[in-house]
């Protein structure tokens, strides 16, 4: 590593900004329904597209989530039904499941009416969606185009109420009388079905009356659905409207100014934002402490191995935001209540606020998710104190994993993360590959706090002979590609054969490539789970694409990664990632999002934390690109800019340059798809 002049690296840093800021024209264009807009929202076009069109679309708060189920009908009209779920309004029996939810459908155009006339003939102009949902539409008072109305709809970020903002204006030429009704519904629940009693749900509408509207001129409603429990010594909430939105914009801000991805094709950058919202808003301030979950209307105030420990808590350190920090340190202490001297298997999800557990499919692999996903947060994370309380877990869980090894050297396990809806034998590739990655990331670990070296060692030669083993016992012609099989007696190829990249396993990389995209499971929607099938995962496609960039297959990496991100923000189906179909309908669960940027983080950019003050970076600048920067990177308790570009047009020569905020400026000139260390000065920790 080269230590450049103070000159050189401000011009490095200079001719970055300019570069940077050249759009991608070579961008395809496609039909899209939605289109990205200049100031990074999304909106469909109602008069351009093809009608009727249904969506739904999930967001949340610490105390709330909302489904909304929204579309416009085959003549124009906007069509809304919010699903509300209090995860911590528990209903009985208090299992995954049990969060209170309902389903609330007034419209409240329908309710206005002008000079006594009602609302008539909506015709939906557009619909954008940036972290709030807007809708905006013009209404009809017997024959003439009168009322122009907008919806502004969103989560609270800290109260149990979802908050829908209406401005109707006057776009007459003369003046009109607008009557808003008062309207106020309670709701209480059976006492016999709540964890505590009865609970109450309370619709409310404000600034309901008459009113003269001159041309031009608005007047503004505020509608809200909260829930509450007497029980727990809850009450009714007088909220600040104005205060409730400028919190949900400034979570959105928030988002948006950490960790930054800048490339030069603005869908990548879209997608990365929108996946960073969903990613972090879906974390619920439980009676066991903050818990990020899944969502989708099932899982809620519950943590799962493979959705917090493995997918979600490692990406968090790099956003520096600090409750999806706190949260993911909460979900390891609660599994680490659960390790045990006979070994026998953590549970695989942890539910109903932390007082209960299911463990419905028995061991999924889930200690060799926890170490592997504990073990790269801790490094990440790089606090001395939150490492010690981390280690114990992480050690036990690679012991238990060393403990099911079988006679032939790979982990036994009863199933695997998708728990018996398909075949996984009794020892499957993923868990194999997980209990390997957190091996190596082990070692990195436990040197930064004083584990002994022996022990360390030994770690290290455990992982040698697994990569061995794993090679050996999985490594498989299936349909003519000499690449995986995910379970011994396994013919078929499976999705999860990408699982070997994110470790850095790439012996049988091209065939596996070539497997992972052939026709027989890639898909315009990613990849099916198992060939012949119709159902398919976004979270396996999410690791292909970042396991195939990390091992260097960029040119093919980047184009799926395009056409996959092409769909899920601008497609039929938006903005973010999606879990799976048909199972589920395609709900916005929230690890996928992270999922979705660690294709970036750890793929394009290929960061590999070796301490609490160093990592290495192996970036895969496709071809066609000069430059990518992550801005505003958290992580070794410092924030900064990881930039790369080309020492010229064409080169395959490429600066990387870390740049610490109020420290000092990194830079290497390295051939493309080398690795690089960095080492960054320590600091204690900051929050």
């Amino acid at each position: 590593m080269n230590i450049f002049p103070k000159l050189l690296t401000a011009l490095v840093v200079a001719t970055l900004s300019v570069v940077s800021s050249v759009g991608y024209a070579q961008e395809q264009e496609r039909k899209s329904r939605w289109t990205l807009q200049p100031d990074g929202s999304i909106k469909w076009i109602v008069a351009d597209s093809s009608l009727p069109h249904d969506d739904h679309i999930e967001a949340s708060g610490e105390q709330v989530s909302t489904v909304l189920r929204y579309g416009v009908d085959e003549k124009g009209a906007f069509k809304l039904s919010r699903s509300v779920v209090w995860p911590m309004l528990r209903t009985i029996p208090n299992n995954t499941h049990a969060s209170l939810t309902r389903r609330f459908d007034v419209d409240l155009p329908s309710r206005a009416s002008v000079d006594g006339k009602p609302l008539t003939g909506e015709k939906v102009e557009w619909i954008s969606l940036d972290g709030f949902l807007r809708v905006r539409s013009s209404f009809d008072v017997g024959d003439c185009r009168v009322v122009e109305v907008t919806r502004e709809i969103f989560p609270s970020t800290t109260k149990p109420c979802v908050i829908e903002r209406l401005t109707l204006t006057n776009v007459s030429g003369s003046d009109v009388e607008l009557n808003m009704p008062e309207y106020r519904n309670v709701t209480t629940t059976d006492p016999a079905k709540g964890v505590n009693g009865a609970y109450t749900l309370v619709e409310t509408l404000s600034n309901a009356g008459t009113t003269t509207l001159k041309p031009g001129k608005s007047a503004n409603f505020d509608y809200a659905v909260q829930g509450y429990s007497e029980g727990k010594g809850e009450s009714e909430l007088t909220l600040d409207f104005d205060a409730e939105e400028t919190a949900r914009y400034e979570f959105v801000r928030t988002m948006r100014n950490q960790l930054v991805l800048e490339t030069p094709e603005p869908t990548l950058n879209a997608a990365f934002t929108f996946a960073k919202i969903r990613a972090c808003e879906s974390i619920f301030r439980t009676a066991g402490g903050l818990m990020h979950g899944p969502g989708g209307e099932s899982y809620y105030a519950a943590i799962w191995a493979n959705d917090q420990a493995e997918y979600a808590n490692p990406f968090f350190p790099f956003m520096e935001y600090p409750k999806g920090s706190e949260s993911a340190l909460n979900s390891y202490m609660h599994f680490a209540r659960f390790m045990n001297d006979e070994y026998k298997p953590i549970p695989s999800s942890i539910i109903a606020e932390g007082i209960d557990i299911w463990n419905g499919a028995g061991d999924r692999g889930d200690a060799a998710m926890i170490a592997y996903g504990a073990a790269r947060y801790a490094l990440v994370r790089s606090s001395r104190e939150e490492a010690m309380k981390l280690w114990p877990l992480v050690e036990w869980c690679l012991e238990y994993c060393k403990r099911k090894l079988n006679d032939e050297g790979v982990v036994q396990s009863d199933c695997d993360e998708l728990e018996r809806r398909f075949p996984a034998g009794d020892a499957n590739l993923c868990t194999s590959c997980l209990y390997y990655d957190a091996l190596l990331s082990a070692q990195y670990l436990g040197k930064e706090i004083g584990i002994d070296p022996s022990q360390l060692d030994e770690y290290g030669e455990e992982a040698a002979t697994l990569r061995k083993n794993i090679d050996r016992y999985f490594g498989a012609n299936v349909r003519g590609f000499e690449t995986y099989r995910y379970f011994k007696g396994c013919e078929k190829l499976r999705s999860w054969i990408c699982v070997p990249f994110i470790a850095g396993i790439d012996e049988r990389k091209d065939a596996t490539i070539a497997a992972l995209f052939s026709d027989r499971l890639w898909t315009k929607d990613g990849l099916l789970t198992e060939e012949g099938s119709k159902t398919f995962w976004d979270r396996s496609t999410l690791y292909a694409l970042r396991g195939v960039l990390a091992v260097g297959a960029t040119e093919l990496g980047i184009e799926k990664l395009r056409d996959y991100s092409e769909t899920r923000l601008l497609g039929e189906h938006v903005p973010y990632p999606i879990e799976a179909w048909p199972e589920g309908s395609q709900r916005h669960l929230s690890a996928e999002s992270a999922l979705y940027c660690r294709v970036f983080t750890e793929g394009l950019f290929g960061i590999r934390p070796t301490g609490f003050a160093s990592f290495t970076a192996t970036p895969r600048l496709p071809k066609e690109w000069d430059s990518m920067i992550l801005r505003n990177i958290g992580g070794f308790n410092r924030t900064f800019d990881l930039r790369v570009f080309r020492s010229k047009p064409k080169s395959n020569k490429l600066f990387v340059v870390v740049e610490i905020h109020d420290g000092p400026m990194i830079t290497s000139v390295v051939d493309e798809n080398e690795p690089v260390e960095f080492e960054i000065p320590y600091v204690t920790m900051r929050w």
